[in-house]
């Protein structure tokens, strides 16, 4: 992914709208809802290097949540194309 896009307005407006639709759909598997649920959660939970210091944890999420997004919306094209028709 190229820099100019990953620091766009606009593609992370489209990430923070399609994750819960995503999340939610029964078409996309839970082992996929869980590749991005549990490294998140995890990273969340657990020590890490910045205590007290919400930052990464909030970078690492963002960088989980794109990964996720693009890759439910490649992997089920049906459910991504079906909420962007009631535009």
């Amino acid at each position: 992914m190229k820099w100019r896009k990953l620091f766009s307005l606009n593609r992370w407006s489209h990430i923070f709208r399609r994750l819960p639709a995503l999340l939610t759909s029964s078409e996309v598997s839970m082992l996929d809802k869980m590749l991005f649920l549990v490294p998140a959660f995890l990273y969340w939970v657990l020590p890490d290097v910045l205590p007290f210091m919400p930052i990464d944890d909030i970078g690492v999420t963002m960088l989980l949540m794109n990964w996720f997004v693009t890759r439910a919306e490649r992997k089920y094209s049906l459910v991504a194309s079906g909420d962007r028709s009631k535009r």
